[in-house]
């Protein structure tokens, strides 16, 4: 951000992270609410680094004019992915899982947690629309949520992909293993007044894209 604005940066867009919110911020998340609580303690970390960047911003733009502006995407997805099995996020991971049982003749596949948690998810283009807009039109300090404007349980979200993955097993949840933040949904008030975003691709469709993205790469992996 320094060297944006010695060079004459004319606006930064700093990108933050749904993990900045309590972790037990009333449904869905506003923007009000971003400092009412310690984040959920497995993302805390990364989520108050990405508020320092806020501050940065906002101390930038009351000092030196400095036109710096916060995006708080939530979970995206889509094709190019990181679908690691060691560091992949929760859709590229079921996707993966389903995809290697059904190559395994597997009859169950093992998720995280209880399933109860619930998530928002957006998709990878809607998210870059929403990330252009944002550096056309919006001007004001305060933080903006990016997302889709729902929740989605991660026990149904496992039986989705198994169905487009076309999985037909057993889905068994292992408790012992930590669910995380018990839910994330926003308020996306802000960003369609602000600066006219709204997500238009429908989950499962990008679910669909998502999918089939990383059955190409697989194809192609398996070609060489």
């Amino acid at each position: 951000m320094e060297h944006a604005r010695l060079a004459g940066v004319e606006k930064f867009v700093g990108i933050g992270t749904i993990c900045a919110y309590p972790k037990l911020a009333p449904i869905p998340f506003v923007e009000r609410d971003l400092w009412n609580g310690y984040p959920e303690e497995t993302n805390a970390p990364y989520g108050i680094a990405k508020k320092m960047l806020l501050v940065q911003g906002q101390a930038y733009r009351e000092q030196f004019g400095f036109a710096a502006v916060h995006l708080l995407p939530v979970n995206l997805y889509g094709p190019h992915d990181n679908f690691d099995p060691a560091s992949s996020h929760v859709i590229p991971a079921l996707v993966r899982k389903f995809l290697e049982a059904i190559d395994a003749g597997a009859r169950e596949v093992v998720c995280w947690g209880t399933g109860n948690a619930t998530r928002e998810f957006l998709y990878v283009e809607d998210a870059a629309e929403a990330i252009v807009l944002a550096t056309e039109k919006y001007e004001q300090a305060e933080p903006v949520n990016i997302g889709a404007g729902f929740e989605i349980s991660i026990h149904d979200l496992a039986s989705l992909i198994a169905e487009l993955t076309g999985f037909t097993g057993q889905i068994v949840f292992d408790r012992t293993k930590p669910d995380g933040q018990p839910r994330r949904s926003l308020d996306v008030t802000r960003a369609r007044e602000g600066f006219g975003f709204t997500a238009s691709t429908d989950f499962r469709t990008g679910l669909k894209r998502t999918i089939e993205w990383y059955k190409a790469e697989r194809a192609k992996l398996r070609a060489t």
